[in-house]
């Protein structure tokens, strides 16, 4: 008799009580995969919009509204930008560890969209923001009016903590791993995702800037606070349809505890040799549990091997693995924040340049297009960089931690920022010395400092970093994953990166028993 095919989705995946879910029934427009792209997507764009909206301009808002000055608008600036990208990284705990992305998302979108009403709020309302008399003469902010508004961006910021972490990742987990249609369709989830937020930024800085300077503030933070709230709607009419993955036993402990119970293992087993086997459950385990075995990489971070000591028992090999994983990560990340520092400084340099000229009317006698190459190849390089990092960060995550994982990339723009504004003070102060006798390359007159000699730091900075990634990048070892599809086996790299082939691997024993042995290659 010809074996049906399996009705439920093969990856454990559960519906919002905790059921296992059909695949043809869920998803949005049920049959159709793709569809489940633009759920989430849709949201992205939007967020996006109403984030660059705010960010793209509030440099001059600050500036001619709140009637402060140029230089401590863009660090305020750039202290709130780093804080949206740093938030995430609390976001993605509370969901790894207890609520789930969906209800973590849910709360902090709330929180997002109330900060943005408050934003509109800021800008709208007279007694909210300085008043100027029919003369022209404008009182500065008061001090109440300035902490309205930061306390608006700063709810705006926790809000972002929450969704920007887990709706990525959220929509990934529409698609399952080992259903090969679905796969194939996952592949270009994270393509369209990053092509939907650069698509809500562009509409923010094209239209959204000029509608608030020419139009209204009002209006043109009202526009993107309503197609928030709208894309919020359509992204919760989807609810019956979504997939989540559950909360396991080990994220349910947080990440950081397994962290800490493999560092302590493999310190107190430090003097034990690694020529025995090393302690594992088997795969019967694994799925009872709802989780993934994950294979041995002896050559990477071989030290925490000492932490599944057979003999001891502390950790599982799996355990250990999620660890070595997030140590690579983090090495990879480390290589990442001069790209994210240098994108900040393009975009705060041309804030500078447009508030900070030799005199409030003049220009520079050249083209803008001589501008052109340079803005068209970081933006073609901001587009690679941005996919290729999101992507890798989610798909070399454990699988309990993906929402976690992808906060490597958010915080990697966060750090940026921040960074940015340490590099810029260095820089001013090792070029500005001798008591104000040597011009600084980054003065207050752009057109009267050393710009040139300061991009040329950036590209020597840039170059050695690029030999560092290079170097870090060959020697990664990606994620081996036992996966069970008809049988065969399978790992992460083979899916993603063409790793090794299947009879390259370990074997698994089909056995029931609780633990077994995993011999040292």
């Amino acid at each position: 008799m010809e074996e049906l095919k399996p009705e439920f989705t093969k990856d454990g995946s559960v519906d919002l009580r905790g059921r296992p879910v059909v695949a043809a029934r869920t998803g949005l427009l049920l049959m159709n995969p793709r569809a489940r792209i633009w759920t989430g997507a849709g949201y992205e764009a939007f967020e996006r919009m109403a984030f660059y909206g705010v960010a793209s301009n509030l440099v001059v808002y600050l500036t001619t509204q709140m009637r402060q000055e140029t230089v401590p608008s863009v660090r305020s600036v750039n202290n709130w930008t780093g804080t949206v990208w740093m938030t995430p990284i609390a976001g993605a705990y509370v969901a790894d560890a207890f609520l789930g992305r969906f209800w973590t998302f849910t709360v902090s979108s709330l929180i997002y969209l109330s900060g943005m009403v408050l934003i509109t709020l800021a800008v709208s309302l007279k007694p909210l923001h300085p008043q100027c008399t029919a003369g022209g003469d404008c009182a500065p902010a008061t001090r109440q009016q300035v902490a309205f508004l930061y306390a608006a961006l700063y709810t705006m910021a926790i809000g972002a903590g929450g969704t920007k972490p887990n709706i990525s990742t959220f929509g990934a987990d529409q698609f399952d791993d080992l259903d090969a249609r679905e796969r194939e369709i996952k592949a270009s989830f994270f393509n369209w995702w990053l092509f939907s937020s650069f698509a809500g930024g562009l509409v923010a800085v094209l239209v959204l800037v000029y509608v608030q300077e020419e139009v209204g503030w009002g209006v043109g933070y009202t526009i993107p606070t309503v197609g928030l709230a709208l894309s919020l709607v359509l992204f919760y009419v989807g609810t019956p349809f979504y997939r989540h993955k559950p909360v396991t036993r080990s994220t349910a402990a947080g990440p950081a505890r397994l962290i800490g119970k493999v560092l302590r293992a493999a310190y107190a087993n430090r003097g034990c040799p690694l020529t025995g086997g090393l302690h594992e459950h088997d795969k019967a385990w694994y799925a009872a549990a709802g989780k993934r075995l994950l294979l041995h990489t002896p050559a990477n971070f071989r030290f925490l091997d000492k932490a599944a000591i057979r003999e001891r028992g502390a950790c599982t090999v799996t355990e250990v693995e999620e660890v070595k994983l997030i140590a690579g990560m983090i090495v990879v990340w480390l290589v990442t924040l001069v790209p994210c520092t240098i994108w900040a400084q393009v975009r705060r340099m041309r804030v500078i340049r447009e508030r900070a000229a030799h005199g409030p009317h003049d220009t520079v006698p050249m083209s803008v297009f001589w501008m052109l190459p340079q803005y068209v190849l970081l933006g073609v390089g901001d587009v690679f960089n941005s996919v290729g990092i999101l992507e890798f960060f989610y798909d070399q995550s454990p699988e309990g931690m993906r929402s976690l994982g992808t906060t490597f990339f958010t915080s990697g723009l966060g750090v940026g920022n921040f960074l940015n504004s340490l590099l810029v003070t260095l820089v001013d102060r090792a070029t500005g010395g001798s008591g104000g006798r040597r011009k600084s390359w980054i003065g207050d007159n752009l057109n009267d400092s050393h710009l040139d000699y300061y991009y040329v730091f950036l590209l020597l900075l840039t170059m050695a970093n690029m030999a560092l990634f290079v170097w870090v990048a060959m020697r990664y070892k990606y994620k081996r994953e036992f996966l069970e599809d008809n049988g065969a086996m399978e790992t992460e790299t083979e899916m993603v990166a063409g790793g090794k082939a299947k009879a390259d691997l370990p074997c698994l024993p089909d056995n029931t028993t609780r633990d077994r042995a995993y011999i040292l290659e």
